[in-house]
């Protein structure tokens, strides 16, 4: 059995720790910062870090990979595409890995940067995602290196995993993401819900993570792009009727970048 954890990083990182605690080994997802993980494996010499994947190079990411790396020796797995610190494994779409006995399959998803990726593990009883700053909760990166319509096609080949995939995106921004949200659709119960929710957990300061992709598809703008009201938001935003999927995304992605 794989536990997972939240290690914090920075003011709104989130380093995932993944835990196999009969065999004595872990795993992190982007450690951005050495420090937390090292505090981590100092409280519990009984782990061994055997494994660091890489969604995307950007330093909040990457930045505590040759700390770790030389500490523990584990296999550093990135994307192909980009330049990441100590990589071992270079990844490329369609790859797939075996960490802590989970069989991860790598999809391209740029957008956020050209050669980000996301890692993906089937599963009848519970298939887990872990997207970086593709897909956050109720919300999607910032476009740094890629084009709308990339990350519009990002979004909808994640949009398609099954809606129990639990999703453990890299920073907590679910509650400006839903915000932003109950502005594009404001008429949207699960929104108003789910806003509710989140407000209650970060008054407390608690994570608003996982999500699952069923949960984006009802809550998340940049995953409802093709719903009327989504569509009508954007053209009343835009000024113009858009007329495809990308362009309301377009609209929108710019619009969130203002909010």
């Amino acid at each position: 059995m794989i536990q997972i954890h939240a290690l914090n990083a920075f003011s709104d990182n989130y380093i995932w720790l993944l835990q196999d605690t009969a065999a004595g080994q872990c795993a992190v997802v982007d450690p951005g910062d050495a420090g937390p993980v090292e505090q981590w494996l100092d409280a519990h010499p009984d782990m061994r870090l055997t494994d660091i994947l890489i969604t995307h190079h950007h330093n909040d990411h990457v930045g505590g990979v040759e700390a770790l790396k030389r500490r523990s020796a584990a296999q550093v797995s990135g994307p192909a595409g980009e330049s990441i610190p100590a990589r071992d494994r270079a990844l490329r779409d369609g790859d797939t890995l075996d960490v802590l006995g989970l069989h991860l399959q790598v999809h391209d998803v740029p957008g956020h940067t050209a050669g980000h990726i996301a890692f993906y593990h089937a599963s009848d009883t519970q298939p887990l995602l872990f997207p970086g700053d593709t897909l956050f909760a109720a919300g999607c990166g910032r476009l740094f290196e890629g084009t709308p319509q990339q990350m519009h096609a990002s979004l909808s080949r994640l949009a398609q995993l099954p809606d129990d995939t639990q999703v453990y995106s890299a920073h907590e921004y679910t509650l400006s993401n839903l915000k932003f949200a109950s502005a594009v659709e404001p008429g949207n119960p699960d929104v108003a819900r789910r806003l509710q929710e989140v407000t209650a957990l970060r008054e407390r300061n608690a994570i608003t993570l996982p999500t699952s992709i069923g949960l984006e598809k009802r809550t998340n703008p940049f995953l409802r792009v093709a719903e009327t009201s989504v569509k009508q938001k954007a053209d009343e935003r835009a000024g113009t009727s858009h007329g495809t999927a990308q362009a309301v995304f377009a609209t929108l992605r710019s619009w969130k970048d203002k909010f």
